[in-house]
């Protein structure tokens, strides 16, 4: 496993990096892309006109939320996107070069069986290319322990005013650090990088300063075991070519 360490560029150019790289170990074959959470990722992490220049097709899937719909509905960058329970949702063996798990996993049940259905899914050798709202950081902690009434009464107060939601808080084991390690540990998928980030949506909003106050308490209060200092986790993991990993 790879140390945490904080990327030298930005999350985004980090996953555009690794699916630049991905075509061109292709030697320029077309990439199949599937990006699970389309209803709230962002099209930054594909950099501008990458997806015309590598020919890549770009499917998209979520849960069937109304703000999701609206939001993947907008969408230019996907060729097709589905909508809804993500135990059941067409994905396909060995379909795809690459996986996006684009801050998915917090927000949903059965988070581990979704990821095997996605696993399953990628092609050996392929990426899956993973960033989650981390449950043992301070602001995951003070995410998943808000009740729902409350987060939606405070939504509007403490978040950008284009942030998609308030989505579920569900916040699975797999939703951590540790947990997606100890998943791919498991399942024989290998991590090749791992970095930890700053992102979530109240330390961007207009009452920034008091989110960032409130984690440094939670922070406090847990001796550390609830870290104020970062509050996303990004894994990029790659599928063995070799028929020994324990996934099909």
């Amino acid at each position: 496993m790879t140390d945490v360490r904080s990327p030298s560029a930005g999350q985004d150019d980090v996953f555009s990096k690794k699916i630049r790289e991905q075509w061109t170990e292709q030697l320029g074959r077309r990439l199949d892309i599937l990006v699970a959470g389309c209803g709230r990722a962002s099209t930054s992490i594909f950099g501008d006109g990458d997806m015309e220049r590598l020919g890549s097709k770009v499917s998209g899937i979520d849960e069937e939320l109304p703000e999701l719909r609206a939001h993947a509905k907008s969408r230019k960058d996907l060729d097709s996107w589905t909508l809804g329970d993500l135990r059941h949702v067409p994905i396909p063996p060995r379909s795809y070069d690459v996986i996006l798990v684009d801050f998915l996993l917090e927000r949903i049940r059965n988070a581990e069986l979704v990821m095997d259905r996605m696993a399953a899914g990628l092609r050996p050798g392929g990426l899956l290319l993973i960033r989650l709202r981390d449950r043992s950081s301070a602001y995951g902690f003070c995410d998943r322990k808000t009740p729902a009434w409350l987060r939606r009464r405070l939504w509007k107060r403490f978040v950008p005013a284009e942030t998609i939601g308030p989505l579920p808080a569900v916040y699975e084991r797999i939703s951590s650090r540790e947990g997606i390690q100890a998943y791919c540990l498991m399942r024989g998928l290998m991590i090749t990088e791992d970095y930890a980030g700053t992102s979530g949506a109240a330390c961007r909003g207009p009452r920034a300063a008091l989110a960032r106050k409130v984690c440094r308490i939670v922070d406090r209060l847990s001796s550390g075991r609830l870290p104020s200092g970062h509050d996303e986790v990004i894994v990029v993991v790659r599928k063995p070519q070799n028929h020994f990993a324990r996934l099909i």
